[in-house]
């Protein structure tokens, strides 16, 4: 889909209704934090509904975790601006954050029996695997994104990240803007070397 197509449909209250009730079902359904949703977002808005290229939502996904915030929240509102502005972030902000509101409502007012019951334990100890699964997925998808572009600073960037971050524990809010200023001063160098061309 196009950005004018996405524009143009940014005026219909089916595209605002589409909007909330996918990310307010991802949500919903969706344990484990922000990278858990990630690949479900790219399923849903990339391959299902079209919304997005992957490059794109890839993109969305980078500067969502580059900006303060819950990451599912902040790739909602920036999905809900790219495809309806203001209104279309209102939305998928509101989708993304009432299941799990509405979830911890339910739960703070039965909290002693949720902490004592076995199943439950069980339960969420079960999920931990999966939400494990899900986030190798995510890795595997955007190192061979990363990879399959065939350029050696994002590749360098990231076994950097990823040594700075296992290796040596440095925090991740000083490594993302460090990142960020390299692929920025790449992506300089590389437009200053097509234009050479």
């Amino acid at each position: 889909m196009t950005r004018e197509k996405g524009k143009k449909q940014g005026k219909k209250p089916s595209l605002y209704w589409q909007l909330f009730t996918s990310t307010f079902a991802l949500s919903a359904f969706t344990f484990g934090g922000g990278y858990v949703i990630i690949p479900l977002m790219k399923k849903k808005f990339c391959d299902e509904l079209c919304f997005l290229g992957e490059e794109e939502a890839l993109d969305l996904v980078a500067i969502a975790q580059a900006s303060p915030g819950a990451l599912a929240v902040n790739t909602a509102m920036l999905l809900g601006y790219r495809m309806a502005g203001l209104p279309g972030a209102f939305v998928t902000i509101l989708g993304t954050l009432l299941p799990p509101m509405i979830t911890l409502s339910v739960i703070s007012l039965f909290y002693d029996a949720f902490r004592t019951n076995r199943i439950v334990g069980a339960l969420l100890h079960a999920m931990r695997a999966g939400v494990a699964a899900v986030i190798a997925d995510v890795v595997w998808t955007m190192a061979q994104n990363i990879l399959g572009q065939k350029r050696a600073l994002p590749a360098l960037i990231m076994l950097g990240t990823f040594a700075a971050v296992y290796f040596f524990r440095i925090s991740v809010v000083l490594i993302l803007p460090i990142a960020g200023i390299l692929g920025a001063l790449g992506a300089k160098w590389r437009l200053k070397q097509e234009e050479q061309a």
